[in-house]
């Protein structure tokens, strides 16, 4: 199968998912130096802008918006399915959507407002990001079903570097257009990576499940 039984998950959901609940407590209590932290990395990456930064990282944050993140797994699980991945397509689609279920109850769970001065067409609470999020998901989706299929070991070191410097501008582009504070792309990221723990775990009990059914039969798992 595309995702292969890892004793390890457990203990990585577990590292992940109390970093997370550390980090959401810190920010619900309204931490001073948490908040010193993020004031301190928002001016050093606010520090220097241009009209071109601006531009470019609002180029950046419309292409990785949840709308787009979307568009891109819809897409995605469209080549899937077209290259008989059947059951791999519908588990893309799942994590994405399940996710941001799961991002929606974090953020007003935490409730945290966003950065004085953000863009009005930011709205909504500011932790975690939900761009940082779904373009974590993405990325991982890819990594973990499409870039194996690439015949070249080059083919994949060089596709998977170009997706993590795809998630840090994201990332940073959010903090310098002032719609979160670093901290939030941070929660954003270890909120991804322990939904994609579970997200694998519910992918090896009901891939062979799926595979009894008409429509995905056929499937690679």
């Amino acid at each position: 199968m595309i995702i292969e039984s890892e004793r390890d998950r457990p203990f990585r959901l577990l590292i992940s998912g109390a970093f997370l609940v550390f980090l959401m407590k810190v920010v619900m209590d309204h931490s001073g130096p948490l908040q010193f932290m993020d004031d301190i990395l928002v001016s050093a990456v606010q520090k220097h802008t241009t009209g071109t930064k601006d531009v470019l990282f609002k180029l950046i944050t419309t292409l990785a918006s949840p709308t787009m993140d979307i568009i891109w797994v819809l897409v995605i699980g469209f080549l899937l399915w077209g290259f008989k991945y059947k059951i791999p397509a519908l588990w893309a689609l799942g994590t994405l959507i399940g996710g941001d279920v799961v991002a929606f109850i974090v953020k007003h769970i935490v409730a945290r407002q966003r950065p004085i001065g953000h863009l009005a067409s930011d709205s909504g609470y500011s932790f975690p990001s939900g761009h940082v999020f779904g373009t974590f998901l993405l990325v991982a989706i890819l990594w973990i079903i499409a870039v194996p299929l690439l015949s070249t070991m080059w083919h994949r070191v060089l596709i998977r570097t170009l997706m993590v410097i795809w998630l840090a501008l994201v990332a940073f582009s959010r903090v310098y257009l002032g719609a979160h504070y670093p901290t939030d792309t941070i929660g954003a990221m270890l909120l991804g990576y322990a939904w994609l723990q579970i997200a694998e775990w519910l992918y090896l009990w009901l891939a062979p499940k799926l595979k009894n059914w008409h429509l995905t039969q056929r499937s690679v798992l």
